[in-house]
């Protein structure tokens, strides 16, 4: 049964570049197995959806015939409509065909086989908490993560620190493999990227101890963050080369998803943050000066004559960095609160204010 990428990500056909990234990051960041609660075959499943449906070429490729013959990541659909013929005929070792592949052969002509492509590695993706303050001013956080890296001893190179490299014996220095296939199209030449020596031609003499060759080892990394100030809660963050490596390519990335803790009395609005004061009806007749806590530290704000509800009262610069030596502003919402019960004493400075036409 074929694969269908737009169900695996939960998609329409028609879904946008953008719609379809929404979707991989909500589902690989849901079945991370190194999350618990994650399921690698989902994760691997959502990845391979994601790096056809994302290309344009793959994605033209999937949709024409249920499968891609430009990468090797779409090689798990169903091949391409070839009019109801039967092909069951060359395989199991008829007349010669005893390597016949028909997956291999669409893939062959067009244009597979992996020549000239640069291997990339698994993106990751992890989630961090940051507290109010934090996600305004910016933090750096240090995380943990075990994922394949280049190894340290050799440095990916897969050789014995110090020993001479020599030419590749499968590809005698080429860095690429030529084979001949045969089929019913006749006889098929492809090129691919030499297995031994990862196209470079060269291999080492003495293997690495510490990877075997391989170039990669599976550790515990350190990993430094740094959260730029102002960022919202659920943006993500991406580390472009921070995610799985593997061998002979590039590796992946990291993606980061950022959780801010709610404040007690602060919110975010762009550039600026914002508060509510409550304030006596007498200190908004007659103005008083009031204590608002900041981010900085508490300030005094004077509270003018005749301040209305609903009013607000702006404070520059005590709000969100959002460039050098520049800041929003905190704008302070007034409440005007008004007393539950009246004293006897009150109540005739009130019927005093009521014949002044107050």
């Amino acid at each position: 049964m074929p694969k269908n990428y737009y169900d695996i990500l939960g998609i329409a056909k028609g879904a946008s570049k953008e719609d379809i990234k929404k979707a991989f990051r909500k589902l690989a960041h849901k079945y991370h197995p190194d999350k618990k609660g994650g399921d690698a075959n989902k994760f691997k499943e959502v990845n391979e959806a994601y790096s056809v449906l994302s290309d344009d070429k793959k994605r033209a490729e999937y949709d024409s015939y249920g499968r891609v013959f430009s990468g090797a990541n779409g090689g798990g659909g169903a091949g391409p409509d070839m009019g109801g013929f039967d092909f069951s005929g060359f395989t199991g070792g008829q007349a010669g065909f005893e390597d016949f592949n028909i997956g291999d052969i669409f893939g062959d002509i067009f244009g597979g086989g992996g020549a000239g492509r640069v291997a990339r590695g698994r993106d990751i993706s992890i989630d961090i908490e940051l507290t109010f303050a934090e996600s305004v001013f910016g933090a750096e956080r240090k995380v943990l993560i075990t994922k394949t890296s280049r190894c340290e001893t050799c440095t990916g190179s897969g050789g014995k620190p110090g020993t001479e490299m020599k030419t590749c014996d499968s590809c005698n220095g080429k860095g690429r493999v030529h084979e001949t296939r045969r089929s019913f199209f006749g006889s098929i030449s492809t090129t691919r990227t030499c297995d031994s020596c990862r196209g470079s031609g060269k291999i080492p003499k003495e293997k690495c101890a510490s990877c075997h060759g391989a170039g990669v080892v599976r550790r515990q990394e350190e990993i430094t963050i740094s959260v730029p100030p102002g960022i919202d809660d659920g943006e993500m963050i991406r580390l472009s080369g921070m995610g799985e490596a593997v061998a002979g390519g590039v590796a992946g990335d990291l993606y980061v998803k950022v959780h801010v803790k709610r404040h007690p009395f602060l919110r975010k609005e762009g550039a600026n943050l914002t508060t509510d004061l409550n304030v006596k009806l007498s200190d908004a007749l007659l103005g008083a000066d009031y204590t608002v806590h900041t981010l900085d530290g508490d300030i005094t704000l004077k509270i003018p004559e005749n301040v209305a509800f609903g009013e607000i009262l702006r404070v520059r610069g005590k709000g969100v960095p959002v460039e050098k030596n520049r800041r929003g502003d905190l704008l302070v919402r007034i409440n005007i609160t008004f007393p539950g019960k009246l004293g006897k004493k009150a109540r005739e400075l009130l019927n005093e204010l009521r014949k002044e036409g107050i």
